[in-house]
């Protein structure tokens, strides 16, 4: 079986756990795929940490949930030093962020201090503590999740932490189809009558080299310039369209047309072609942009969004023909 097929088998395999929410399966793979980090956003209930947990345990990688909660200290997170009382040394404890797949759960209820301790570990997968540096393990990959619902007792995470996050992907309620097959699931867990265990194929070392096939992926000139003028165009919206001027207070960074090269090519290596078409690109640019946006007061107040100026961006920015 070839390393694509077995990443079909993985997402068939979650869309027996997780009813609906496709496009949360798929960009988890492709997370997975690239080692970008992932910002879920939802109301409770949607089912984010049984696919998280269901994708760890489908390519057998370490796993580790952390509740953020406003006393959480760096410490409970990096980990720290502790004394020996028998030798009087101080040895490292690491802490759960030590793991191949973090589940930052409501991250937002994170203090300043955490977020800005679990900024360096996400941008250079890297811990710092007692003066050492350590090494995250090399498929580290957080999946970070907050409810917009609530925002008393929550934190609202810097720009600079946004920016890290590859995808932020947005969640909404089943259909009633969809929850109708959610409680007869539920009903049958209950009974009993769930279904064998899944014999996952996919190992971390598996997906490292997915990681590499992926990266190998052919990206026509044209459609590299069309990634690029997508993201220049959030920081000269006013050029485009005189609509638009001060609409956004801030625009996207390279890094943002970084992340999208990466998410479409691994989008384009899943549906198992080797290259990637303006389409993909499309697919993947709200994920992409919409955390990375900031829209001023002028534009909140003309009802803009950033999902609104990512659908207008896409209208105005010319899509290239595909190469011959």
């Amino acid at each position: 079986m070839s390393i694509q097929a077995e990443f079909q088998t993985l997402k068939q395999h979650l869309q027996t756990v997780i009813v609906g929410q496709e496009a949360l399966l798929d960009k988890m793979l492709i997370a997975l795929l690239t080692g970008g980090h992932v910002l879920l956003e939802g109301p409770p209930g949607l089912a984010k940490t049984t696919a998280v947990k269901t994708l760890a345990t489908g390519v057998h990688a370490s796993f580790q949930r952390i509740q953020f909660t406003p006393d959480l200290m760096p410490g409970d997170v990096m980990g720290s030093d502790v004394l020996d009382v028998n030798t009087g040394a101080l040895s490292f404890v690491k802490g759960p962020i030590f793991n191949e797949i973090v589940l930052a759960d409501e991250i937002n209820r994170a203090p300043p201090k955490v977020q800005s301790a679990l900024l360096e570990a996400m941008a250079e997968k890297q811990v710092t503590a007692g003066g050492q540096t350590r090494a995250l393990p090399e498929m580290f990959l957080v999946m970070a999740t907050q409810n917009p619902l609530e925002q008393s007792g929550t934190y609202p995470l810097p720009e600079a932490q946004l920016d890290r996050f590859m995808l932020h992907v947005v969640l909404d309620y089943p259909d009633e189809a969809e929850e109708l097959e959610i409680l007869r699931r539920d009903r049958a867990h209950h009974f009993g009558e769930d279904k064998d265990a899944f014999n996952a194929f996919l190992t971390p070392e598996k997906v490292i080299h997915a990681r590499h096939s992926v990266a190998e992926q052919y990206v026509s000139e044209s459609v590299e310039r069309y990634m690029v003028a997508l993201i220049a165009a959030t920081r000269k919206l006013g050029e485009l369209d005189s609509v638009m001027q001060g609409v956004l207070e801030v625009g996207a960074s390279p890094r943002a047309s970084i992340a999208l090269l990466h998410a479409a090519s691994a989008y384009a290596w899943l549906q198992g072609r080797d290259f990637v078409t303006p389409d993909d690109v499309i697919t993947l640019l709200p994920d992409v942009l919409r955390h990375r946006l900031i829209v001023s007061f002028s534009g909140r107040a003309q009802k803009w969004t950033p999902d609104s100026i990512i659908q207008k961006l896409i209208e105005l920015v010319p899509v290239p023909m595909l190469e011959q």
